[in-house]
């Protein structure tokens, strides 16, 4: 039996493990796919990370200055694999874990490959778990291709092709971006809620390096900092069917999740008519996508950019941990008190980056188990 078990071989799973081990305590990852970074490798190919190099490394060893300032998805995944041959991480691949029960003073890792014993269990499974899209009327009768933006790798099998994307996060504004730049024929972006804009660097600052300052401040503050700043460094898209959003886009992003856009093209695109902003869609009829306010369009391709669930329902939906949008509602080196050395990193999406918080929850975590022992 090992003293922690972490499920997921992620960032956020490698830099719990990394960051035990660095404690001398006992850890085996699991990993339910053949490779650690499994959905990293997913990703569409021309993502690059939103948080600068030198604010992005996990516990213990750099990203290689050779990767360049905006790190590459292909090179996030050989920095992981790097990553745990450095640190010397057991890792376990094809395991599957359904469910966590407690029993005694152990927690069973409930397994089609064979149940688990371990003193602590950390869960990283990965903010962006399992694709939703949402259950649009007349979906299912769809004459055209209808995906979820998890499917999408890159615009070749877009060519020519007139091309609707849905959701005005980051992932449908740089695959909008990528289809335009790729050779798709037509290209709109469905928008239910004008999002905010900000520059990936703003002269010789990136802005997530700014924004570690910025999470120590009150969020109304922060809130006006932000639409300053957009509103000096970003035109006015109002002409192209985005009005500037009121105010608060730290408080969604501390309510809601709803991070804002970091500019890699959109702009561009918009202002020089490559990508045109649609209405929310409300709706399918046949070979047409029915819009908000009463236009129907009829696009060969509808990627979703409609966002993830965590899928933590089956897993832990039992213990009552989760709230009621199924987020852990403990997170780092706390735990719940229905469940002890249950810890849980990687469910929230600051402004100042995924892979710097994980690198935070990962030394909390580890402090709080070797305390424990």
């Amino acid at each position: 039996m090992a003293d922690v078990i972490v499920i997921g071989a992620g960032p956020g799973g490698l830099s719990a493990a990394a960051a035990l081990g660095s404690r001398g305590v006992s850890v085996l990852v699991v990993e339910k796919a053949d490779e650690v970074g499994s959905a990293w490798r997913r990703h569409y190919e021309r993502l690059h990370l939103h948080t600068v190099r030198w604010t992005s490394h996990l516990p213990g060893y750099r990203i290689p200055r050779s990767y360049g300032n905006w790190v590459a998805r292909a090179d996030v995944v050989r920095y992981l694999e790097e990553y745990t041959r450095h640190h010397r991480i057991e890792v376990r691949t094809g395991v599957r874990v359904d469910r966590l029960d407690r029993v005694g003073a152990e927690w069973i890792l409930r397994s089609p490959q064979g149940d688990l014993k371990a003193k602590a269990v950390v869960v990283a499974t990965g903010y962006n778990h399992t694709p939703e899209i949402p259950n649009w009327p007349g979906a299912e009768g769809f004459r055209g291709q209808l995906l979820h933006a998890a499917d999408y790798r890159n615009p070749a099998p877009y060519s020519g092709k007139d091309v609707l994307v849905v959701g005005t996060g980051n992932t449908g504004a740089e695959i909008a971006v990528d289809l335009a730049e790729g050779g798709a024929s037509r290209v709109r972006l469905a928008v239910r809620t004008a999002p905010t804009f900000v520059r990936r660097q703003v002269g010789p600052l990136p802005n997530s390096a700014v924004s570690i300052v910025l999470r120590r401040l009150p969020p109304r503050l922060v809130d006006y900092i932000i639409a300053a700043s957009s509103r000096l460094s970003i035109p006015d898209l109002a002409p192209y069917g985005l009005p500037r959003p009121t105010p608060g886009v730290y408080t969604r992003l501390l309510n809601d999740g709803a991070v804002p856009i970091i500019d890699v093209g959109l702009v561009d695109a918009l202002q020089a008519g490559h990508v045109t902003v649609v209405g929310a869609v409300t709706g399918f009829d046949g070979d047409k996508v029915l819009l908000a306010g009463g236009e129907a369009i009829a696009p060969d391709t509808v990627i979703a950019a409609t966002g993830y669930k965590h899928g933590l329902e089956g897993l832990v939906g039992h213990l009552d941990v989760l709230d009621g949008r199924g987020r852990p509602t403990v997170r780092g080196g706390h735990t719940h008190p229905h469940a002890p050395a249950l810890y849980f990193t990687g469910y929230t999406n600051p402004l100042s980056g995924m892979f710097r918080e994980l690198k935070i929850d990962a030394r909390r975590i580890a402090r709080a188990i070797a305390a424990s022992r």
